[in-house]
C-alpha cells in the first residue's frame, strides 16, 4: 500500500490530514482508486468524508459550494480543484439518474454500497493507508470482471447509464461482464430505466469508450444487451447482413474489426464505425458478378449518419468531418491514375479530410478478415503521391490560381455575382489537368475563352 499512496497528490493527502485534525475523516474514492490500484496515473481525485458539507466549508480557506444540496463542495488549493462529498446513502431513483432524496450518513461501507461496479466501490484512507474494499472490488479487478454492487438489477434500475458504463469499462479495463451482471443489464427494467439517458450522456460514454484498445468490447456487449437496438437501430441493421467475397464478416463483424483497426481518436473512430452503415439497405445481388453489390452504400451511408449523430448531440465539426469520411471512405485507388486523376481525386475530399482517410482506409482492408497487403499498399502509393503533388504546389481551390475573382472582373468587365465564381471553379479544372496552366495570362485566356463559350448566342 505504500507503493500506491506514494502517487496520492500532496494537495489530497492534506485535505485529508486536516479532516483528520478537526476530528473527522476523509478516503479517495472511486475512479482514482481504480487506477491507482491498476498502477495507472489518476485524472480525478474524488473524496469521500463523514464531515457535512457546512463543516467542510469551515476547514478550508477556499470552498466551492458546487453540489452542497448533494453533500458536494470543492475544495480549492494552489488553483487545484478537489470535489469533497459527504457519504450518502440514497433513496429512491424516480428518474433514472438521480435519488429523489439524498440522505447524508457516517457509515462509509455503506456510502460504497450505492456505487455501481465492485472495483470502483474502494476506499482508502491515505493518511494512514488503511483500505475499505467490502465487496471484493480489489479481487474483481485484479481478475479482470465488471460486477455490480450487491443486486445488480437494483443498481441499474437506479441510473439508466450504468447499463452502458458496464460496457464501457468492459472495454476500456479489457475485462469481461459477470454473467450475472450482464443479464440484469439486459433486463426490460434496466433497458427502461435506459431510455431514460439524456442523449448527451451516451455519446460521451461512446467517446470514451473509443479510447480503449478494443472498442468492440464494448459494442458486442451493447449488442448483446440490446442496447444498441435501442441507441442506435440503424447499426443493429448490420447484425447477420452478409457481405459479397471479399469479407470474411457479415456487415456487422467488420464494423467491428474496422473499429478495433482504426487509430484510437474517437471522430476517427466514429467514422469507422458508421462507414459500411448503409449496406443493409443498399444490398443487392448480381447475376453478373454472382455476388452481392452495395452501390452509392458510401453516400447514402453518409446520408444516415447525419441525423443519427444529430439526435445523439454530436456539433456541428464533429458531423461534417464524420459524414465526410463515410462519404469518400470507398478509395479505388489503383496505379494507373494520371496525376491529374490523382488532384482530382483530392480537390473532392479535400487536403483536410485525406489523412483521415487514409487512416479509415487502412482499417477497412484490415478488417475485412482476409489478406489486406494490396489495399494497404495502394492507399500507402496514394498518399505517396497526394503528397509529392501538394509539395509541389498543386492549385487544388480557387485560392491557389494565379488570378482571382477582383482581376477576372475588371479584365472581363463582369458584374460581383455567382457566375464569377463558377468561372473560378472551371479555371481550377483547367490547372487540375495541366497545372503549367497556373499562370495569369494563361488563366486570363482561358477565362475568356470559357466565357466566351457561356455567352448567350
Amino acid at each position: 500500500m505504500e507503493h500506491l499512496l506514494r502517487h496520492v497528490p500532496s494537495n489530497v493527502l492534506d485535505i485529508c490530514k486536516r479532516l483528520r485534525e478537526k476530528g473527522k475523516r476523509g478516503w479517495i474514492v472511486g475512479g482514482c482508486v481504480r487506477d491507482l490500484l491498476r498502477g495507472k496515473e489518476a485524472k480525478d481525485w474524488d473524496i469521500a468524508t463523514d464531515a457535512r458539507p457546512e463543516e467542510v466549508v469551515r476547514m478550508f480557506r477556499k470552498v466551492i459550494p458546487t453540489g452542497i444540496q448533494h453533500g458536494t463542495v470543492t475544495v480549492v488549493i494552489s488553483g487545484h480543484h478537489y470535489e469533497v462529498t459527504t457519504l450518502r446513502g440514497d433513496g429512491v431513483y424516480t428518474d433514472g439518474r438521480r435519488p429523489d432524496k439524498v440522505e447524508l450518513i457516517d457509515d462509509i461501507e455503506r456510502d460504497l454500497a450505492r456505487r455501481d461496479f465492485t472495483f470502483n466501490a474502494i476506499a482508502i484512507d491515505p493518511v494512514d493507508g488503511h483500505i475499505i474494499d467490502p465487496f471484493g472490488g480489489e479481487k474483481d479487478l485484479n481478475a479482470k470482471v465488471v460486477r455490480a454492487v450487491g443486486n445488480a438489477d437494483e443498481r441499474f434500475v437506479e441510473d439508466g447509464l450504468r447499463v452502458l458504463r458496464a460496457a464501457r469499462f468492459a472495454a476500456t479495463l479489457e475485462c469481461t461482464i459477470d454473467p450475472v451482471t450482464e443479464a440484469a443489464m439486459a433486463h426490460e427494467r434496466s433497458l427502461q430505466t435506459f431510455r431514460k439517458v439524456s442523449a448527451e450522456r451516451i455519446r460521451d460514454e461512446w467517446m470514451k469508450t473509443m479510447l480503449a484498445h478494443r472498442p468492440s468490447v464494448a459494442f458486442e456487449a451493447m449488442r448483446r444487451t440490446t442496447i444498441l437496438h435501442i441507441v442506435c437501430p440503424e447499426l443493429a441493421e448490420s447484425i447477420g447482413c452478409e457481405q459479397n467475397k471479399w469479407h470474411a464478416f457479415d456487415v456487422w463483424g467488420h464494423a467491428m474489426a474496422c473499429l478495433d483497426a482504426c487509430k484510437p481518436q474517437p471522430v476517427l473512430r466514429m467514422a469507422a464505425l458508421f462507414h459500411d452503415i448503409a449496406k443493409p439497405r443498399t444490398r443487392a445481388f448480381s447475376d453478373k458478378t454472382n455476388d452481392f453489390t452495395f452501390y452509392e452504400h458510401e453516400r447514402i451511408g453518409a446520408e444516415m449518419a447525419e441525423p443519427i449523430l444529430l439526435r445523439l448531440r454530436f456539433s456541428k465539426d464533429e458531423r461534417a468531418k464524420i459524414c465526410g469520411l463515410i462519404r469518400h471512405h470507398l478509395i479505388c485507388y489503383s496505379a494507373d491514375w494520371t496525376d491529374a486523376a490523382v488532384r482530382r481525386w483530392l480537390r473532392r475530399v479535400t487536403p483536410e479530410l485525406a489523412a483521415d482517410l487514409y487512416e479509415i482506409g487502412f482499417a477497412d482492408a484490415r478488417g475485412k478478415g482476409r489478406d489486406a497487403s494490396d489495399d494497404i499498399r495502394n492507399i500507402e502509393e496514394l498518399r505517396d503521391r497526394v503528397a509529392a503533388l501538394i509539395a509541389a504546389g498543386a492549385a487544388l481551390t480557387a485560392k491557389d490560381l494565379a488570378v482571382n475573382g477582383h482581376v477576372l472582373m475588371k479584365e472581363l468587365n463582369l458584374p460581383p455575382g455567382r457566375a464569377v465564381g463558377v468561372l473560378l471553379e472551371k479555371l481550377v479544372e483547367v490547372v487540375t489537368e495541366d497545372p503549367e496552366a497556373n499562370t495569369l495570362q494563361r488563366l486570363l485566356d482561358e477565362a475568356r475563352r470559357l466565357h466566351a463559350e457561356a455567352a448567350p448566342t
